[in-house]
């Protein structure tokens, strides 16, 4: 497909606009350890990254039911939630975004697993909100969030555009996932601080149709598949 053939580009938006997925990631291992988990960083981005809350929580009780035998307490959660908002006054945008953002002719929309406060806040935070306004779409709002298509299919149908011809900017196998069942090209983005060796190709055996290393590369990429 040439950009000519998108009909609008739909990013997520924790680690793609955003480089949100870093923040406390090393804190939020160092306290699962306490807990009995054995995660790296890298782990919890593999097995985490793109999931809405709720399913969050529930593979997370699992993981605590087979290492500790009994549930999760509501202070576990809540300490864990702590550990990761306790740097969110460090949020940047992700480098290059807001260029890009301005020179994509494109229709765009966000849809995130971000419950939709934290998700308009940190587009607020980053001076991103102004270039989607008021297509900026949470998980919250449909039946299942990621890998799910439900996210993707409801903001092609905010925006009035076939699911076809939507371009689908994800950093998470969750997302890409999501994405493909949609039935939308999903290109890969590695360009957040939480992309660790590997994390590519993981995206392309998840699906995606190429993989985007920054949104220079991203903005070059449209660019060339321009259409006289």
């Amino acid at each position: 497909m040439t950009v000519a053939d998108y009909a609008a580009v739909i990013f997520d938006c924790d680690g793609v606009l955003v480089d949100s997925e870093i923040l406390g990631l090393g804190d939020s291992a160092s306290y699962l350890h306490a807990h009995g988990f054995k995660w790296s960083p890298a782990d919890l981005v593999r097995l985490f990254t793109g999931l809405r809350d709720d399913v969050f929580f529930e593979r997370l009780s699992e993981e605590y039911r087979t290492i500790n035998g009994c549930e999760p307490k509501a202070t576990f959660f809540d300490g864990l939630l702590a550990v990761r908002r306790s740097r969110r006054d460090e949020l940047l945008p992700v480098p290059g975004a807001a260029e890009a953002l301005a020179a994509l002719a494109l229709p765009i929309a966000v849809a995130s697993s971000s419950r939709t406060q934290f998700l308009v806040s940190k587009l607020k935070r980053t001076g991103l909100y102004r270039f989607f306004d008021p297509h900026i779409y949470s998980a919250d709002r449909v039946a299942d969030g990621k890998p799910a298509p439900d996210i993707f299919l409801y903001t092609a149908e905010k925006i009035a555009a076939d699911p076809g011809q939507c371009l689908v900017i994800e950093d998470s196998e969750n997302g890409v996932l999501a994405g493909r069942a949609a039935g939308m090209t999903v290109w890969g983005f590695v360009g957040g601080g939480h992309c660790f060796d590997g994390h590519g190709e993981r995206l392309v055996e998840s699906g995606a149709h190429a993989v985007m290393g920054s949104f220079e590369e991203l903005a070059r990429s449209l660019s060339s598949q321009r259409t006289n």
